[in-house]
């Protein structure tokens, strides 16, 4: 399994079969570098979306018709870009599972709020969502955009991720501290890669409370187009 964080909650994850990329928000993203584009996509055979800001799904369309792949997320966002933009989709709901190739995608519960912007201010379309990605019996949660919840604790019972890519910039998610709190909560992670951070000055800088908070866990601040290997 290999996992490459692509700035802010940008991953591109290569896992069975399948290489995902995961709210790759590439263009303006002020930590991915453009001449790396080509290195970062290369392979992708589905994309996710957790939900429909820019910052993580401002990439989707160009890519999808780009490399002729679908969009995997929320049925209301996937539904109405396959009417209106011809694209692949694969569009589902919360508690429900696809199969991509030999990987398994649950759609989990998140906090957070989900809009497009429209001539006249936000659209909404979908609401938010976090992932369960599991192949051979090893599962990453990626939380999406989300605060604590106790839905964790449900997430957990039944999937027993051993990976979790965790939003933890604070502001628009929950912070390290917040994050650290559900990790050690709810959570059996053997991993912690955190996301949505550095990205911007309002945002959190390091995972210094999270790696102090979590004695025994692995916490792996990721470099940007840096694999790691799990």
């Amino acid at each position: 399994m290999k996992i490459t964080w692509l700035g802010h909650s940008g991953f591109r994850i290569e896992i069975g079969d399948q290489v995902l990329l995961v709210d790759p928000w590439l263009t303006g993203n002020p930590m991915f570098p453009t001449d790396k584009r080509a290195e970062a996509i290369a392979g992708a055979t589905h994309i996710l979306l957790s939900h429909a800001h820019g910052d993580h799904c401002g990439d989707a369309l160009v890519l999808a018709k780009e490399l002729d792949i679908p969009l995997v997320g929320i049925f209301d966002l996937i539904a109405w870009w396959e009417d209106t933009e011809g694209i692949q989709g694969i569009g589902f709901n919360k508690g429900g599972s696809v199969m991509l190739g030999e990987v398994r995608v649950t759609m989990v519960q998140a906090v957070h709020s989900s809009t497009l912007r429209g001539q006249d201010g936000p659209v909404a379309v979908g609401s938010e969502a976090g992932f369960m990605i599991s192949h051979n019996q090893r599962t990453i949660y990626f939380s999406g955009d989300t605060d604590v919840t106790m839905d964790m604790q449900i997430m957990q019972d039944l999937h027993q991720p051993e990976i979790g890519i965790l939003c933890a910039g604070g502001h628009f998610t929950m912070d390290m501290r917040r994050a650290s709190y559900a990790a050690q909560t709810f959570f059996n992670f053997k991993t912690v890669i955190p996301c949505h951070y550095r990205t911007f000055p309002l945002l959190e800088q390091d995972a210094s409370v999270m790696k102090d908070t979590l004695p025994g866990i692995d916490v792996i601040e990721p470099e940007v187009l840096d694999p790691i290997l799990l």
